[in-house]
């Protein structure tokens, strides 16, 4: 086998990304527009992740053979009497480096490298490569000067090919989401869905400044963007990740006022503090062309955002009760959700003493949740960011926030 001489590393991983994008887009329109992101990601991910090769100089071992040795390979300037035309019995020290990995990346010329080539035999069988030195000479420290320079001939560019193969892998994941989800846009524009639904929310702008709470001022429009469903690619409308964002800022932009005035929420149930948030948000937000209803209620302590007969955003509030009492909040938010990529949070207000401990381990619990699927980063110390499937299809995909205020019992309270 030659090393670093068959075609530049930069090259190959150009071409190989080719395969990936290929692969992307053989798929059908209805599996992209259907198929999990997330899962999808981490099954390309797997399947084309470099096998970086690792050489594993700390497992070599040694045997000998004998062979026979033309005169023409002893050492000149030793062995001038030597006959260059006939043959000779020689003990011949073979050496054996066990590599993992996909030894055929050595092949590739990285960038930098310092050796336009070197041969080395290769036991494929026993994933080792061979490095023969003949017993010219009876001292061990010849055979081992040898050997050494042998090595240093293999690992020249071992190095820079493992940190190139390091690099690739590292960025492989992003590589392969952005071909996900730049197919899926093409798809979504071939079928014109963006423009049948032709929905905005936008921002009021005749807001009377008389609210006990300081208004967060949103400067850009909330536009309704749709989701394809399996059956025939019908648009459904879902909140941008903009327009959600912009929401769960104003929910806990409203909490952590409650937290710096405890007047706010003393006494008050969960439905009451539930109000005085709808009292914030409903103002700062209106449906376009399409009218309808904005935020509302839907059920004792819900918080909904409508379109049509659609419910684009649910807000549950809860009280903190325990870690039994959380997960059946979410199990309750999944139950009202029928759609793709909807958007929905829990307001949690924890009256416990301990607020700093329920935050710690709030993570281990929403991991027990079955729907579970990837922890997100965090907005801040108290606003949890989640992915979860809906009940029994874990194609279809939603955005779970947990924003959580420390609202401690008062006395009198």
């Amino acid at each position: 086998m030659k090393l670093y001489t068959e075609k530049k590393f930069d090259t190959y991983v150009s071409e190989y990304k080719e395969i990936i994008t290929r692969e992307v887009n053989s798929q059908t329109d209805s599996y992209i527009l259907n198929v999990n992101i997330e899962e999808f990601t981490t099954y390309l991910l797997s399947k084309y992740l470099l096998d970086i090769p690792e050489i594993l100089l700390e497992e070599v071992y040694a045997d000998s053979i004998e062979k026979n040795v033309s005169g023409h390979d002893f050492p000149k300037h030793d062995f001038m009497l030597i006959d260059p035309g006939k043959t000779f019995r020689k003990e011949v020290i073979i050496f054996h480096i066990p590599y993992k990995g996909n030894v055929n990346l050595l092949q590739l010329v990285p960038n930098p490298y310092t050796l336009m080539s070197y041969e080395v035999n290769i036991n494929i069988k026993e994933k080792c490569f061979l490095i023969e030195i003949i017993k010219f000479y009876p001292e061990p420290e010849k055979i081992k000067n040898q050997y050494n320079k042998e090595i240093q001939n293999l690992l020249c560019n071992y190095e820079n090919i493992r940190k190139n193969c390091e690099s690739f892998n590292l960025g492989l994941e992003t590589f392969i989401r952005a071909n996900i989800e730049s197919r899926k846009q093409q798809v979504l524009q071939k079928n014109n869905l963006l423009a049948s639904l032709g929905v905005k929310i936008i921002k009021k702008d005749d807001i009377p400044n008389t609210f006990s709470v300081s208004k967060p001022l949103l400067r850009e429009k909330i536009n309704l963007k749709p989701i394809v469903n399996e059956d025939g690619f019908k648009p459904e409308p879902a909140l941008d990740e903009n327009s959600y964002r912009q929401i769960l800022k104003i929910i806990n932009d409203v909490g952590k006022n409650f937290e710096r005035m405890p007047s706010t929420y003393k006494g008050k149930s969960e439905e009451d503090i539930r109000d005085h948030i709808l009292l914030i948000l409903d103002p700062n937000f209106e449906l376009g062309s399409a009218g309808g209803e904005t935020f509302n209620k839907i059920g004792k302590t819900d918080i909904s955002l409508r379109y049509d007969s659609s419910v684009v955003f649910i807000a549950e509030c809860k009280y903190w009760k325990g870690e039994k009492s959380f997960l059946k909040t979410i199990d309750q938010l999944l139950g009202y959700l029928t759609w793709r990529n909807s958007k929905v949070a829990i307001i949690n207000f924890v009256q416990n003493n301990e607020f700093s401990e329920i935050l710690s381990k709030l993570n281990t619990i929403t991991n027990k949740h079955p729907n579970f699927q990837k922890e997100l980063q965090l907005t801040d110390e108290t606003w949890f960011n989640y992915k979860f499937n809906l009940n029994d299809d874990k194609n279809r995909i939603i955005d779970l926030a947990v924003i959580s205020f420390h609202l401690p019992k008062k006395n009198g309270a």
